[in-house]
């Protein structure tokens, strides 16, 4: 355990503790200019932003949503931990943009056109189907608490690396979580990302541009790390590939990105941030550098997770280390807020029946998710933070032919969505639970052979259950309201 630096600890806590302040005011601000609204209206405004956030908000919304604890603490560990092959996060989110491009408008459009506020909502009303409703919402429900898991991670870390002993960095994190949520609604994460990404956009370009200089360039840098796996090895080509693959399929299916598609004011303000986003990318491949920094600058530790905040504190100054710990802290911070939104947005509108007070029954559920999600950090053994994140791919995967096969006009049955999710949840927890939270497993089908997306694998077993039976017994073909418009009855 390090000593505690005052000047790193007290730029850290102005910084942080501004922020929670600053997004738990936004609501309270806009209370006192707006009137006061009651029941759907106020459930709306808390929990979608009354769906009218323009391009600017919107792009870092998304982006915060997208860009998070994942990105500055899980993927430099990995980085680290295994050299290139943890920059499969790189081709994930370039996949990811014409997905966003070519689908996510449709979903917002039926979304708006119908007053719906959540996939589960989307879904009941291609399908007409409470039973699917209630799955794909408790799916949603259950994929992001590993989610906010590794949020809590990334929180938890930076304030251990600070000195903080014992289970209180944990608590802190739990905490300020869950006050920054509970007082904000949506407006507080939209409108405090604008200051997250100005200081990770700041600790990152000057990381990138000093640590270089220390370490003797980037020439030496790279160097330096070729014993440290800088290429891919045999072998690891598929899963490299794989992964990228089933992460961005499962990326705008998770309840927050997809809160965020839908707060959007018009399908054109997401088209165009889809057209705008890929600048993350390239913020994303300079912080998968941390990792190789990190080797250059002489890190040596065995808990993966504290290798970008022990790089800062070794080569910045104090004050600036506070600093770059705090974008990381309220990089984690902002994003958990909507996911922790988004899972509530589920259960007031899909689980519960209706409120006299949602508001209230979203705060509380918001707190009931991020309670799981301290289960998670807890029970869940994780060898390496990122496995988080991938664990809720495999499970939030099983939505997508319910979601987004569902916007066509194939004839699938309500019977065979529901078998496919069974089957493939069944297939992608159990190779989990077998692989030890791993995200790949090993296949050898002659044709092709290795390590392979547990998620991917699972979705592709979920899909042929799904055509198979459909091509059994069609089902019926609804509108964005739920009318039948052709094929038979399920």
């Amino acid at each position: 355990m390090s000593d505690i630096n005052p000047w790193a600890l007290g730029v850290f806590i102005v910084f942080f503790a501004a922020t929670i302040v600053i997004g738990s005011s936004i609501q309270v601000i806009r209370r006192l200019f707006r009137s006061h609204s009651k029941g759907s209206n106020a459930q709306e405004e808390w929990g979608l932003g009354g769906r009218g956030f323009g391009p600017w908000v919107t792009w870092f919304l998304v982006g915060g949503d997208f860009y998070t604890a994942y990105t500055v603490i899980a993927v430099p560990a990995l980085v680290y931990a295994v050299g290139a092959y943890g920059f499969f996060a790189l081709p994930y989110t370039i996949i990811v943009y014409p997905f966003i491009f070519l689908v996510m408008p449709k979903l917002w459009k039926i979304a708006n056109d119908g007053g719906h506020s959540t996939a589960a909502d989307i879904v009941r009303a291609r399908f007409d189907s409470r039973l699917l409703e209630v799955i794909v919402a408790l799916t949603g429900l259950v994929a992001v608490m590993p989610y906010i898991a590794l949020q809590l991670i990334g929180i938890r870390t930076v304030v251990q690396s600070l000195g903080l002993p014992g289970d209180l960095p944990l608590i802190i994190a739990f905490l300020s979580l869950a006050a920054y949520t509970w007082m904000g609604g949506l407006h507080a994460p939209a409108l405090t990302a604008f200051i997250k990404d100005i200081m990770i956009y700041i600790a990152v370009l000057v990381a990138v541009t000093v640590i270089p200089m220390h370490t003797g360039g980037y020439a030496a840098l790279f160097s330096n790390v070729a014993p440290h796996e800088a290429v891919l090895k045999a072998g690891q080509g598929l899963p490299y590939a794989t992964l990228a693959l089933s992460s961005a399929l499962a990326a705008f299916l998770y309840p927050h990105t997809l809160t965020g598609i839908l707060a959007s004011r018009s399908a054109d303000t997401i088209r165009q941030n889809a057209v705008y986003l890929p600048v993350y990318t390239i913020v994303l491949g300079l912080i998968a550098m941390l990792g190789f920094m990190a080797h250059a600058a002489g890190i040596v530790t065995t808990n993966n997770s504290l290798v970008v905040p022990m790089l800062f504190q070794k080569v910045f100054p104090a004050w600036f280390a506070g600093f770059c710990l705090a974008a990381i802290a309220v990089g984690a911070l902002v994003p958990a807020a909507v996911m922790a939104i988004g899972a509530a947005n589920l259960v007031t509108s899909n689980l519960l029946p209706a409120q006299s007070n949602p508001v209230m029954a979203s705060r509380m559920t918001a707190l009931v998710v991020k309670v799981g999600a301290l289960l998670c950090v807890l029970f869940l053994n994780a060898k390496f933070a990122i496995d988080l994140q991938l664990l809720g791919g495999v499970i939030i995967l099983q939505t997508f032919p319910a979601l987004i096969l569902g916007l066509t006009r194939l004839r699938l049955s309500t019977i065979s969505m529901l078998a496919g999710w069974i089957i493939g949840s069944v297939v992608g927890l159990g190779l989990c639970w077998m692989d030890g939270l791993k995200p790949v497993h090993p296949i050898n089908l002659g044709f092709v052979s290795g390590n392979v997306s547990t998620g991917l694998l699972s979705l592709g077993v979920n899909i042929a259950v799904v055509l198979a039976i459909s091509l059994l017994k069609p089902g019926r073909v609804h509108t964005s309201a739920g009318q039948v418009v052709s094929g038979e009855a399920a």
